[in-house]
Order: C-alpha cells, then sequence, then structure tokens
C-alpha cells in the first residue's frame, strides 16, 4: 500500500491555494536526498514557501516534491523526497496538516495475509492495543476491577471481538 503523505500534500496544497493562501512546507532537511540551500537550514530543519509566485516548474509526485526557485537571487533546483516533509501549512493562519512517522506499509497483498504470532504480539504491544482472543471470550472479566487500579504510562487500546 502506498504512503497517504503524498496525496495529503497535493490536496492540502491545492486546497490552500483555492482559499487565497500561500502553503509553505516544513522540510527536514537532514533527510539523505535533501537538496535545499543550506544556507537557511536552521535547527535541521528549513521552511520554504511553495505557492505559484514563489516556484517554477513544480513536481509534486509520490516520491519526491521538486521546484526550481531563487534564493538570494541565485537559481537552484530544490529536491524535497516525500518523507522528509515534515509539515505543510498556509502562512496566511498556520492552517495546515503535520506529518508523523508513518508505518512500513508492505508492497505486496501476499505480505499482508497471515501474521505470525510473535509478529503479531510485537505489533499489538507497539500500538499499546490488548488483543482478546477467543479463548478470553468466554471468560467473565470484572471491569469494577479495572477501575479501581490506578492507571500507569501510557493509555492503551482495547480490542474487543
Amino acid at each position: 500500500m502506498h504512503s497517504s503523505r503524498p496525496y495529503l500534500i497535493r490536496a492540502l496544497y491545492q486546497w490552500l491555494l483555492d482559499n487565497d493562501c500561500t502553503p509553505y512546507v516544513v522540510v527536514d532537511a537532514e533527510r539523505t536526498g535533501v537538496v535545499v540551500p543550506e544556507q537557511f537550514i536552521q535547527n535541521g530543519q528549513i521552511v520554504l514557501n511553495i505557492g505559484p509566485g514563489a516556484v517554477r516548474e513544480l513536481f509534486m509526485e509520490n516520491d519526491m516534491v521538486a521546484f526550481n526557485a531563487r534564493f538570494g537571487g541565485q537559481p537552484m533546483t530544490v529536491e524535497l523526497p516525500i518523507d522528509a516533509i515534515i509539515a505543510i501549512y498556509a502562512r496566511e493562519n498556520g492552517v495546515g496538516m503535520v506529518f508523523g512517522q508513518e508505518p512500513v506499509m508492505p508492497d505486496d497483498a501476499s505480505d499482508v495475509a497471515e501474521p505470525d504470532s510473535e509478529d503479531a504480539d510485537e505489533r499489538d504491544s507497539h500500538l499499546g492495543a490488548v488483543a482478546r482472543t477467543d479463548e478470553d471470550a468466554g471468560e467473565d472479566h470484572d471491569d469494577d476491577d479495572d477501575n479501581d487500579r490506578p492507571r500507569k504510562g501510557r493509555p492503551s487500546l482495547k480490542v474487543i471481538k
């Protein structure tokens, strides 16, 4: 399955333009494949205006955003791998979206057919989920006991079949 990030970036870009806003992107400048003017990098990130008045030949595909722009009067081709784009927002009001770390999605449907139990347990513990098996379905669980115990750590998701 493809990443949703490039689709969201393109949609938000168009939405911002339709609302007469200037689209800006925040980029992790330390990622492999990022080509940006190094003199404008701050704390490993760079903020770029990608509005039609600021860039030429904008290219937004599933793996890369690229365009030509001038920085300090010098022309440059900027290349932004999709996974290096941290956020897209409107300069005028800050409305937009910040992207988190996406889970790795398998490209082949056969990869998702049946995960083995160790992988499933690892995934569930990583997500903080508690999966309920068919064996658990017949057991009586006293919910009052769960409410009396103080909660510790991160909240978790309880999946009920």
